[in-house]
């Protein structure tokens, strides 16, 4: 019998994953962040989706001392590029015991600090846990990189994950998230609450049936059209709330906005007409298929550039200019005189360097790939960016979120330069967009379902219980 309902309890998929009171809770953390960090640590292996500015770095801070205290071993911080260096800042505002390290586990270290391109220097069994900063990127790994975070979260009895983008590009980012965590791997995500139907007239009639989104997923090398099983998006969410929460605002967890209002957004899209054509054509259209998006880019490097340069030289305020191709960085380099590059081909340390001279306020323009510059930092003296639309949303909404974050005291312009031909991109970025605001609107809907949210307090989510199993 014992078997069985341990069976059943197996089959409910909700994560029950080994965690503990807080040993230590500051007054620094404002009441939400309290709700946030208390909750990770009770759950043991977590998720924190909270969007940007809302205080990642101080709460992960806080879980990692109270894994240290538990342990008695360092807990290892993985940042992307460049992030390391605030996330150190941070710990120091705070006085917590952080220091960066690229590869050794000094005597007495408490927090240690590092990049993810780092990580195989390192041992897990060094360590009580770890914590996977602006953890969107793992998907964006390739897939050796993954494997590697994945392999070495697996062997760590506490684990927290944070992002501000929970599945900004389909259900990917919650699959590999889970996986991370121990909890359920992408595959078996897939198996358990999806369904595949590559016929897209019989797909076209379940999701008017089911009222149910379909999403375009990768899943072992093909791709297909994936959607919710009968009853299964319930329990989906359900689930992922059992390891995650989410929050875009302190609200969603019932506590007051007061010091969390954003500055306006503008949003302007500038149509450069392009000096040339494609082969065979009088005029420009739009661009079909990735073929053709990639040759006109090429083609109208310098039109572009030379807008989104216009758009800047002369404001006399900081700015970014986030470029896409190489093309694109060094021409914009030669225009922009009061601007530094950061390239692939500069070593980890230039790049870092380079960053927080921006950062810092010391140049007054920064030209970059979003891949290098747009996950994790803080730009907040800066409110003006000009980028070039591509098809990840992901990286669209991290490049705007470095200078449209909470603690920003300006408007924020964002300018998006593009041309006749790009205009299939656009439409697929807004439609992604659209996607991601109703999947988070899902988690965050769920959350609030599942959970009993106390206004006044900040101990940990507490599951309501039924009245009848209270007589």
């Amino acid at each position: 019998m014992d078997k069985y309902a341990e069976f059943l309890e197996k089959k409910t998929q909700l994560a029950d994953m080994g965690g503990f009171e807080p040993k230590w809770m500051p007054d620094f953390l404002f009441d939400f962040q309290k709700h946030l960090t208390t909750w990770a640590i009770r759950r043991g292996r977590a998720a924190i989706f909270a969007d940007c500015g809302l205080g990642k770095t101080p709460m992960q801070l806080v879980w990692a001392e109270n894994i240290v205290r538990k342990t008695g071993k360092p807990v290892l911080i993985l940042t992307p590029l460049a992030v390391s260096a605030q996330t150190l800042r941070e710990s120091k505002k705070f006085d917590i015991d952080c220091q960066r390290s690229a590869g050794d586990v000094p005597a007495g270290a408490r927090l240690l600090v590092t990049n993810y391109e780092k990580l195989h220097h390192f041992r897990p069994e060094d360590f009580g846990g770890a914590v996977c900063d602006e953890s969107s990127a793992i998907k964006a790994f390739d897939g050796e990189r993954r494997a590697e975070v994945t392999a070495f979260m697996r062997h760590l009895p506490y684990r927290l994950l944070c992002t501000a983008t929970a599945a900004p590009n389909d259900y990917i980012e919650l699959g590999t998230s889970s996986e991370a965590l121990g909890e359920m791997g992408y595959m078996d995500m897939l198996g358990r609450f999806f369904v595949n139907d590559k016929n897209p007239c019989k797909s076209v009639r379940r999701w008017a049936a089911n009222k149910t989104g379909w999403a375009s997923l990768s899943a072992g090398g093909g791709r297909g059209n994936w959607g919710f099983k009968g009853h299964a998006e319930n329990a989906f969410w359900k689930w992922v709330c059992s390891w995650a929460l989410a929050v875009r605002k302190p609200s969603d967890l019932g506590f007051s906005d007061e010091r969390y209002i954003l500055p306006p957004l503008t949003e302007t899209q500038h149509l450069v007409e392009t000096r040339t054509v494609a082969e065979g054509f009088l005029f420009a259209l739009p661009a079909v298929g990735l073929k053709e998006q990639r040759e006109e880019r090429r083609r109208t490097v310098e039109e572009r550039c030379d807008k989104a340069a216009s758009l800047v030289n002369h404001t006399g305020r900081p700015f970014v200019v986030w470029a896409d191709l190489n093309d694109e960085g060094d021409y914009l380099e030669s225009i922009s005189p009061d601007a530094i590059q950061v390239s692939g081909k500069d070593s980890d340390d230039a790049k870092e360097e380079k960053l927080m001279q921006f950062a810092d306020g010391k140049v007054r323009g920064l030209i970059t790939k979003k891949k290098i510059g747009a996950w994790g930092l803080n730009f907040q003296h800066c409110a003006h960016s000009v980028q070039f639309p591509s098809h990840s949303y992901e990286q669209y909404y991290q490049s705007i979120r470095r200078f449209w974050r909470f603690g920003q005291q300006r408007p924020v312009q964002s300018d998006i330069v593009t041309t006749e031909g790009a205009q299939d991109t656009m439409a697929n970025l807004q439609r992604k967009a659209k996607q991601a605001d109703r999947m988070f609107d899902s988690l965050v809907a769920a959350m609030n379902r599942a959970q009993h949210i106390d206004r006044s307090r900040y101990q940990g989510s507490q599951i309501a219980i039924p009245p009848w199993l209270e007589a």
